[in-house]
Order: C-alpha cells, then sequence, then structure tokens
C-alpha cells in the first residue's frame, strides 16, 4: 500500500538520511552541513520554515519532498518552492516523484497559492525528463542567483556609498 504523509519529528534521522542521499546522488556529499538539530529547530518548532512529506510503500520509505512558501509579487499570492524531491534510486520510475508533486500541488490548490516553483541541476537529464512529462514548465530565460553565507556575510559588513 502507497501513502504520502506528512513528517513527525520522530522522523528527523530519516530526514536526515534523505538529505545525505539526495547530496550524494547530486554529487555535493561536502556542502551537507545539517545537522538533526537543525532538522529539529527550523522543521519541528511552532513556526516551521518548511515542511516535509514522506513517500512510503507498504511502510518503506521511498522517497521525500521538501518545500516552503515563497511570494508572488505579480500574483500577490503566496507560492510554494520545492527544495527538494528525491526518489531513492531502486523505487524510481514507479510513480512515487509524481505523487510526491501532485501531494504538494493539492497543498497549493486548497490554499489557492499561486504557483509550485523548483529548480533542478542541468546535468540531471532523469528528473528534467520526469519535470516535463508531468508537465511542468521550463523557464529557460531565468538565472538562478545565490548568495552563501559567506556571501551573506560579506555583504552585511560591507560600507555601500550611496551616491
Amino acid at each position: 500500500m502507497f501513502s504520502v504523509r506528512s513528517a513527525l519529528k520522530t522522523d528527523a534521522q530519516l530526514i536526515l538520511d534523505l538529505i545525505i542521499e539526495l547530496a550524494s546522488y547530486e554529487k555535493l556529499e561536502d556542502r551537507v552541513s545539517a545537522t538533526l538539530k537543525d532538522i529539529d529547530m527550523t522543521l519541528f518548532k511552532s513556526d516551521p520554515k518548511a515542511h516535509v512529506l514522506i513517500a512510503e510503500e507498504d511502510s518503506n520509505v521511498v522517497g521525500f519532498v521538501l518545500y516552503h512558501t515563497s511570494y508572488s509579487t505579480f500574483l500577490c499570492k503566496p507560492c510554494i518552492h520545492i527544495e527538494d524531491l528525491y526518489v531513492r534510486e531502486e523505487h524510481r520510475g514507479k510513480g512515487y516523484g509524481e505523487a510526491l508533486v501532485k501531494a504538494v500541488c493539492e497543498i497549493a490548490y486548497e490554499k489557492d497559492y499561486g504557483r509550485v516553483d523548483w529548480v533542478v541541476l542541468d546535468w540531471n537529464q532523469p528528473a528534467i525528463e520526469f519535470y516535463k512529462h508531468i508537465g511542468a514548465e521550463e523557464l529557460s530565460e531565468w538565472k538562478v542567483f545565490r548568495l552563501n553565507y559567506d556571501g551573506i556575510q560579506r555583504l552585511v559588513t560591507k560600507d555601500i556609498k550611496i551616491n
């Protein structure tokens, strides 16, 4: 039997394990600094910063999706940003990824959110094909920019001269 459920505080270690598995798949293991304490503080306090849904088949975890809200100024509506979608390798191609995205879309629909967004690594052709298969639109005109922690710190401590 297949189900998608909201993560519980008791799933913290599982979520960390899935994050590490995803990072390994994306060849980004060296960038994972998350700890169980981080997961507890950001996902399971009274004001969670993100939410996790877990997909299970016969009580075996097959994948997860981690998402948070964003906001569209053009739509004047909240939106959902999928930060991570991961299905364990041995379970791919069976519909679990689509079920996880559908569960997020159901939340967005119920709350009258404006859209659901996510990004994908340019080399991840299986994911790109999957996203096209479920009807997602590739936004090739947009470039993603990021300030990591060091960049944030540099900018915060920089003197800015306004002319």
